[in-house]
Parts: structure tokens; C-alpha cells; sequence
């Protein structure tokens, strides 16, 4: 069973792990979204290279970063089919119908790289510190009290979520279904499988939000399930922000300049 815990290793102690985690939100989200805005090729080595830095700064396991990528790599394994053989007008190899364009493996190597950087940012914000104390430090910024607790319960349940598909599958194997066997019967059961599950989802998601009405959900003064947390800012955090402010800024501003 795939390890769902993104704070598997919220105990390690690290420049990024003690940085005070409003600050961190605030400072890794400014430089994601920075990413995000990045279209140039010759931006993507520097992309890179502050991705790979902060990431051996939380001393966060290779591995973790790895596992986690594998099945959002799946989107992009989509991607990169796609784009190579319809995006563009300039052909450098051609197989039949099939013509593999410059403009759509340049459109993809953009895409890998910034798609590479901004999930290993966003592991290294969530995987650095509790998760709860991440929803208290996004409470504590003022976000919407429902937003953070939708994102608290999707998380707590999805293990559960978790456990229903692996109870599901040996069940399936037991009477000698093979997932890896191609066939139309094969897809209907993983189908009827998927949806099962998502019913299954659903109705526990009906009878948890009648259970947190049933005890007062919503009306305490503080709006939600996170109670805000006590955190204790020291220089250094305010130093760190706005270093990460400004180097997204200059990112940002140099893909201006070069376009």
C-alpha cells in the first residue's frame, strides 16, 4: 500500500523545519507561484537549481521526493505524448502520420521542469512540518476557516479512503482477478471497483458532516476544527520571508525582461 503521510518526516531538524511556518507558507508559496509565471527556457536551469538547494536544506529523504512523484508523473507521462506530435509547426522527425514537432518538446521540457520544481516545493512545505500545525499556520493567516478544514479532513480521510481500496483489491484477488490482465471484463470490475469507492466515500462524507452538526460544528467563534496555535516569530523568519519574496521577484521580473 502506497505511504500517504506527507509529514512523515516533520521531526528532522532542518533550516527549513525551524523556519516558523507562516513564514514558510508565505515565502514558498510566493516562490511557487513565481515558477508558475516562468515560460522562458534559459529561467529553467535556475529554477532547478534553487528547487535542488532548498530541498537538500530540509535534508528530506530522496526517496519521499520519489515516491511522491510517481503517480502525478502519470499526468505528465499524458502530457508528454500529446504535445510532442500536435503542438507546433516545425517537424524534426517523421514516422508515418506520426511527426514529432521542436515547439512541442520545447512546450514539455517547460512544463517537466516547472511541474518537477513546484511539487518538490510543495512536499518540501507540507513535509516539514505537521500537518495540523500547517492548517493552524494557514488558519493563523487568516484563510477561510472552511477551506482549511476541508483540507484537514480530505487529508485525516484519505487514509481511510486509503484502507477501503486495499481491502478492496485483496478481496478482488482472492477470487482471482488480476489488475495487470488487459481485458473489457478486466475494466468493468476496476470501474465498478472505482465507483463503489467513491459512493462509499461519499455517504461516510454525509454522515461525518452530520455528526460534526449534531455536535456544534460552526458555531464556535473561531468558525472551524483547527484552533489557531501559538507561534513565536524570531528574526530569522522575517529575514528568511522576505529573502524568498525577493528572489521571486527577481524571477519574476527577469521572465519580464527576457519576454
Amino acid at each position: 500500500m502506497v505511504d500517504l503521510g506527507l509529514d512523515k518526516y516533520a521531526h528532522l531538524e532542518s533550516p527549513i523545519h525551524q523556519w516558523d511556518v507562516r513564514y514558510k507558507f508565505i515565502g514558498l508559496m510566493g516562490l511557487i507561484f513565481a515558477f508558475s509565471f516562468v515560460q522562458d527556457l534559459r529561467l529553467l536551469p535556475a529554477l532547478l537549481v534553487i528547487t535542488l538547494i532548498l530541498f537538500t536544506l530540509s535534508k528530506l529523504p530522496f526517496r519521499f521526493l520519489m515516491t511522491r512523484l510517481r503517480y502525478p508523473g502519470v499526468f505528465l507521462l499524458a502530457v508528454a505524448i500529446v504535445l510532442p506530435l500536435f503542438s507546433g509547426t516545425t517537424i524534426l522527425y517523421q514516422l508515418g502520420p506520426l511527426a514529432i514537432r521542436q515547439e512541442g518538446l520545447l512546450e514539455l521540457l517547460v512544463i517537466a521542469v516547472k511541474f518537477f520544481c513546484i511539487l518538490t516545493l510543495g512536499l518540501v512545505l507540507f513535509g516539514s512540518a505537521p500537518f495540523l500545525t500547517t492548517i493552524k499556520a494557514m488558519r493563523a493567516l487568516r484563510l477561510s476557516p472552511i477551506l482549511a478544514d476541508m483540507m484537514l479532513l480530505t487529508y485525516r480521510y484519505i487514509f481511510e479512503i486509503g484502507h477501503d481500496l486495499k481491502k478492496m483489491e485483496i478481496s478482488m484477488r482472492l477470487r482471482n482477478f488480476r489488475a495487470g490482465r488487459f481485458s473489457f471484463r478486466g475494466i468493468n470490475t476496476l470501474a465498478s471497483m472505482s465507483g463503489t469507492l467513491l459512493i462509499r466515500s461519499y455517504e461516510r462524507s454525509e454522515r461525518i458532516y452530520k455528526a460534526m452538526i449534531l455536535r456544534g460544528y460552526g458555531d464556535q467563534p473561531s468558525g472551524g476544527l483547527a484552533a489557531q496555535a501559538i507561534f513565536q516569530t524570531q528574526q530569522r523568519d522575517v529575514f528568511g520571508l522576505l529573502a524568498f519574496l525577493l528572489l521571486a521577484g527577481v524571477i519574476v521580473s527577469v521572465e519580464l525582461i527576457l519576454r
